[in-house]
């Protein structure tokens, strides 16, 4: 008796270290839209990427080499370096780049589109070729709810700056949508956290060395203050403390009650971006960012439970 009792104790912990470590996901990953805004004003938003990246990456690989692990062979360091391009390369880099050019909040907006986006990928890409006239009804709704958001940007459609940023973002988004689901089928032998670190430092050097041929790159040393501190955090609290939550959050809860922190991100940054950078909010945002997260949860409810059917 006393063993159960010390068994379930035990799991009782796990559980709630795990809605613990949700609560970062949901919350250090919005804010990351800010620092991100923030260290853009001073620094090109790619080579903030790949020195986060990189950064990030190195720490980690180091710790699991200290530790006594060996690189993977060339062939498994190949398709983490191709999830690392698609996730990270591709999807931050392109992210952290837009908000050179538009506010957090409508950044985070166009990234919560991910499930969205992953449904329609997973229809294309694999044999799961159900869809659900509700699965249609929320990809119209969430279309309605970005329609009613870019109501207010009439004027700035015809801003090329802006309409680069919104392009750079909707590119990043379908880059970790495609990606996710093009490399959901490579199972990797290497630890979770290790194989993250592996990504993250293969992504970082791909962008720096892009950022090194363009000219994309400052001298940090010069870069200000706000803006070097914007990049320490978004390396130690969006990639390092955010990422390993993520990951224990995912092996202890379900994933559809992880995928609540997608939710949770836009309205973070909206926020947060409204309340420190006086970034635009009001009732026309407000209503759309409601209505394309309903029209998101849709969507992902509904290819949740065609899947276990």
């Amino acid at each position: 008796m006393n063993y159960y009792k010390t068994g379930t104790t035990k799991m009782k912990k796990e559980l709630n270290k795990a809605y613990i470590a949700l609560a970062i996901v949901s919350f250090f990953w919005g804010t990351t839209y800010i620092a991100s805004r923030i260290g853009t004003q001073h620094i090109p938003g790619l080579f903030i990427s790949g020195v986060r990246q990189f950064s990030s990456g190195l720490i980690l690989v180091s710790f699991f080499l200290l530790r006594g692990y060996s690189l993977p062979g060339w062939e498994v360091l190949k398709k983490i370096s191709l999830q690392g391009i698609l996730l990270l390369c591709i999807s931050n880099g392109l992210l952290t780049w837009s908000m050179e050019y538009i506010s957090s909040g409508l950044a985070a907006i166009i990234a919560a589109l991910v499930p969205l986006f992953i449904t329609l990928f997973t229809l294309w890409l694999s044999s799961y070729t159900k869809i659900s006239k509700w699965m249609i009804v929320g990809m119209l709704i969430g279309l309605a709810g970005v329609v009613t958001i870019f109501y207010d940007y009439p004027g700035q459609l015809h801003n090329k700056s802006f309409l680069l940023g919104v392009t750079l973002a909707l590119i990043a988004t379908l880059s970790w949508s495609f990606g996710t689901v093009y490399t959901s089928k490579y199972k990797l032998s290497t630890d979770i956290l290790f194989g993250v670190g592996l990504q993250m430092l293969s992504a970082g050097i791909v962008m720096l060395i892009i950022c090194g041929l363009t000219g994309k790159y400052v001298n940090l040393a010069d870069a200000g203050y706000n803006s070097l501190l914007a990049l320490a955090y978004l390396i130690v609290f969006g990639s390092l403390l955010a990422y390993s939550a993520y990951v224990f959050a995912i092996t202890k809860l379900p994933p559809a009650l992880v995928s609540v922190y997608a939710y949770i991100n836009p309205i973070v940054a909206v926020g947060l971006g409204w309340l420190l950078l006086q970034e635009k909010m009001n009732a026309s945002m407000i209503l759309g960012t409601v209505i394309t997260l309903g029209g998101v949860w849709l969507v992902n409810r509904e290819s949740k439970k065609l899947k276990q059917q």
